[in-house]
């Protein structure tokens, strides 16, 4: 493990707890995992940036892993992308961070592409895994290719009650098979999930996920405090900031290439695509190298 300090930081609805490296000083850097990994998957970024560079880098634990907590009982335990996009603002607001180079993968890339969108003067720069990964709920229900929806069984798993206490029951079984699926070249999967799977037994993990396929497919009402989010999201984005989009060559997710995604057209400002051979879903961990070059991209303007 590279992040030297492990702190807690409140916001209006969690107590997030974060890992930090590198002088508080420098260029501030949040990094952001996906589902279902957690801020290990940044170690040796981490490691690269502080040792190459003069970054602060900040990696904190999305809601229901690890130890971020819900200061409310009764608060919906919502997975849905305006909640982890709002999460991210109050991250950076909470650390009084200037303008942060934000990057991420799954629902960590997913949150870093809603700020940079939606609030583009509070970010320096994106790296965004696989591109927009902004949800088009609104055409959630239209079918993909037969070979990809079969990788997203997941997902379908979990629109049922049966997926709950699957979820629940097996949890680490569930995620290490997804990990090794997701990267089927990546020999240390099972290996590396070892250090990640305390993480998945956050008492609102379940919930938390559970809600996240529900509500992207239209299969569960949101939270109304992030309605407004999600209203600007549905009405159409585009992100302006200096991207830098990384593309897994050998992601077990299904889905279009970013070439014939047509994702190339929503960002709008400075861009830089790169395309990482024989990596699989979880790209920082597996390529950390081509994560932290991307991020010395951003952080050389």
């Amino acid at each position: 493990m590279t992040f030297t300090a492990v702190d807690h930081i409140a916001t209006p609805v969690l107590d997030i707890a974060y890992e930090h490296a590198g002088d508080p000083s420098g260029i501030p850097v949040v990094l952001l995992h996906g589902f279902p990994y957690d801020v290990r998957a940044y170690d040796e970024v981490a490691a690269e940036l502080v040792g190459q560079g003069d970054y602060s880098v900040y990696a904190p634990y999305l809601r229901g892993f690890g130890r971020t907590r819900f200061l409310s009982e009764t608060d919906l335990r919502s997975g849905q992308q305006g909640a982890i996009g709002q999460d991210l603002l109050d991250f950076i607001d909470a650390l009084g961070l200037d303008r942060p180079i934000v990057g991420g993968y799954d629902w960590g890339g997913r949150a870093a592409c809603i700020v940079s969108a939606l609030w583009p003067e509070r970010v320096r720069g994106l790296v965004t895994v696989d591109g927009f990964n902004i949800q088009d709920i609104a055409h959630s229900g239209e079918p993909s290719k037969p070979e990809w929806e079969a990788t997203y069984w997941y997902q379908y798993y979990f629109h049922s009650e049966r997926g709950r206490r699957g979820l629940e029951r097996n949890r680490e079984e569930l995620c290490e098979l997804l990990w090794r699926t997701w990267s089927p070249t990546w020999t240390a999967a099972s290996a590396e999930f070892a250090a990640s799977a305390p993480s998945l037994h956050n008492p609102d993990f379940v919930s938390v996920v559970v809600h996240s396929y529900r509500h992207r497919f239209g299969l569960a009402e949101g939270d109304p405090r992030y309605q407004a989010i999600e209203e600007r999201l549905a009405f159409g984005t585009e992100i302006g900031v200096p991207t830098v989009v990384l593309e897994s060559g050998a992601d077990g997710v299904g889905g279009p290439g970013f070439a014939e995604s047509g994702d190339r057209e929503s960002f709008t400002g400075r861009f830089e695509y790169r395309k990482v051979d024989g990596v699989g879903h979880n790209l920082p961990q597996e390529a950390p190298g081509a994560f932290a070059e991307a991020v010395h991209l951003l952080g050389a303007e």
